[in-house]
């Protein structure tokens, strides 16, 4: 309604147009921006993943030596019996 008061009937069509034309052309620039970006998310959380495997996989071996190294001391200092042995 505020459209056909500012335009008048004659302009007001070549309006819809030029504003359909706008938002068409906005449209498909951001769907362009997001097949561009896209990949690059895509790898980078690839990324993110394999280093918090390889964090988790390295905590783990962490975790094993220091147990072993307990388990050791242990039967240095005669608390526990070698595993096999009652």
């Amino acid at each position: 309604m505020i459209a056909f008061l500012l335009f008048g009937p004659k302009q007001l069509p070549e309006v819809g147009r030029q504003v359909g034309k706008a938002v068409k052309g906005f449209k498909e620039t951001a769907e362009d921006l997001r097949k561009s970006v896209e990949p690059e998310i895509n790898m980078i959380q690839q990324e993110v993943k394999m280093v918090e495997q390889d964090f988790q996989a390295s905590m783990k071996e962490a975790e094993e030596e220091i147990n072993a190294a307990g388990q050791k001391a242990e039967q240095s200092a005669g608390l526990t019996n070698p595993p096999g042995q009652a």
